[in-house]
């Protein structure tokens, strides 16, 4: 059984071969991020896949918002290679739920809530409680928060 932070190790050492300077300065971020997770703390450990993934999670979302804020800056170029960082880190990720799935999911939750007492503006924790588990690691929890609190206001 291959790990993902193994995977990673392995096309780090394919794309140094075959002289991809972009992708191999993606993976070598991305792992030295892991290894620092790991030796946080007291003691060191290894990082299961799942936590291995959310360090790329966090790690891809980074590079989202500094490609927005070079092209806010009037820098496109860095904007596009921290862009192209971001989609070789999401080779690494499940795929992201589509905006109808994600509605969907949380329109389920919204009525969950409302089953349950909960109504308006102030249910969106509940809400939240409901859906989160249900979309860990497929959608982002901003992307998440605006579709509920948007359900809840139309409600």
């Amino acid at each position: 059984m291959t790990t993902l932070k193994s995977k990673l190790k392995e096309d780090l050492n394919a794309a140094i071969k075959e002289r991809d300077e972009l992708r191999s300065s993606t993976l070598r971020l991305t792992l030295s991020a892991i290894t620092n997770e790991e030796v946080a703390g007291k003691t060191k450990r290894e990082l299961s896949d799942e936590e291995v993934q959310k360090v790329i999670t966090r790690e891809a979302k980074k590079r989202r918002e500094a490609a927005d804020a070079f092209a806010l800056g009037g820098r496109p170029e860095s904007a596009e290679r921290e862009k192209a960082e971001g989609e070789i880190l999401a080779t690494y990720l499940p795929k992201q739920l589509s905006d109808d799935e994600l509605r969907q999911i949380v329109a389920q939750g919204v009525e969950e809530a409302k089953a349950a007492g909960a109504e308006g503006p102030r249910a969106m924790g509940q809400v939240m409680k409901i859906v989160n588990p249900k979309v860990a690691g497929l959608a982002e929890g901003g992307r998440v928060a605006a579709l509920v609190k948007q359900l809840l206001a139309g409600a």
